[in-house]
C-alpha cells in the first residue's frame, strides 16, 4: 500500500480549508485518511500579512521516513516550511 501526503479540501465554497493529511493513494481525496498531519487556510484575515499552515513536523518526517511520497503541492509546502525532501527517482 502506497502512502502519499496530499491535502483533502474541507469548507463551504469560496472558504476552503485544506488538511495535510497521510492517506493511501488509491483513496479518494476526502476519504478517512490514515492521520491528519496539519492544517493551510488559503485566506488572509483582516491585518494578516501571510498565510500560515499549522503542522506536526515530527509526525510529517516519520510518514517520509517511511516512505510516503508527497504530492507536487505538498512538496512545495514543505519546502517553503525548511522540511527538506528529497524525490527518489524510479531506477531504469
Amino acid at each position: 500500500m502506497t502512502v502519499r501526503l496530499r491535502l483533502a479540501m474541507h469548507g463551504p465554497r469560496h472558504n476552503r480549508i485544506f488538511h495535510l493529511v497521510a492517506i493511501s493513494q488509491t483513496e479518494r481525496r476526502n476519504a478517512r485518511p490514515i492521520e491528519t498531519l496539519g492544517k493551510f487556510d488559503p485566506r488572509l484575515l483582516p491585518g494578516e500579512e501571510l498565510k500560515t499552515v499549522e503542522w506536526s513536523v515530527d509526525r510529517i518526517k516519520y510518514w517520509l521516513g517511511v516512505g510516503a511520497q508527497p504530492s507536487k503541492v505538498v512538496e512545495k509546502l514543505l519546502a517553503m516550511g525548511g522540511i527538506h525532501y528529497v524525490r527518489k527517482e524510479p531506477q531504469q
